[in-house]
């Protein structure tokens, strides 16, 4: 006993103890006394979720995004997906003036100074695993407040969710439809 001792070094030691702790976590894991993360999915079900896009220039006749299209996300930088788009409700950037009315202190107009300068909420739906802390799409949590990209052809708009609802397949075409912007 004393020659196989006397033949291992620290290194050796160090391989032998980490093996030992490997066993341990796997026997544990498999026992399910510890928690993976594919366990930690609860369900697999639709969303969807809101991008406000603040202050987009658009030039055109019309708003690129639209009501029954497509578009291509990215979520913190990390391409994603092509989603499908379920409203688009976008509108020019108002300016606040005083009012001759005693009823009104201001009224909005649309910005004579900046008329291609539009706000937009685009709603778009995916499916997402649920978990404890919420919807994961792409590897991400899907949270109000997240910064993302939304291009196509001819734009790449960045926004940030503005809201995230679980849904039911009966629901998505009801999650469409939102608020007027501005």
């Amino acid at each position: 006993m004393k020659n196989l001792f006397g033949k291992l070094n620290f290194i050796d030691l160090v391989i032998i103890v980490g093996v030992v702790i490997a066993l341990l976590v796997g026997v544990y894991t498999a026992k399910h006394y510890r928690q993976t993360a594919d366990k930690q999915i609860d369900a697999i079900s639709p969303i969807v979720f809101q991008v406000f896009l603040r202050g987009v220039t658009v030039t055109g006749e019309e708003f690129p995004i639209y009501e029954g299209g497509k578009t291509f996300i990215t979520i913190r930088n990390v391409p994603y997906t092509e989603l499908d788009v379920l409203n688009v409700s976008s509108s020019p950037r108002k300016a606040a003036i005083a009012s001759s009315r005693a009823v009104e202190r201001y009224v909005l107009i649309n910005d004579p100074a900046q008329p291609s300068l539009y706000d937009a909420i685009v709603t778009i739906k995916d499916v997402a695993k649920i978990t404890k802390d919420g919807a994961v799409v792409g590897g991400n949590k899907i949270k109000m407040g997240l910064p993302v990209t939304l291009e196509g052809e001819s734009y790449k708009f960045n926004g940030t969710i503005s809201d995230v609802r679980v849904t039911s397949e009966s629901d998505v075409e009801d999650a469409g439809e939102n608020k007027e912007v501005g």
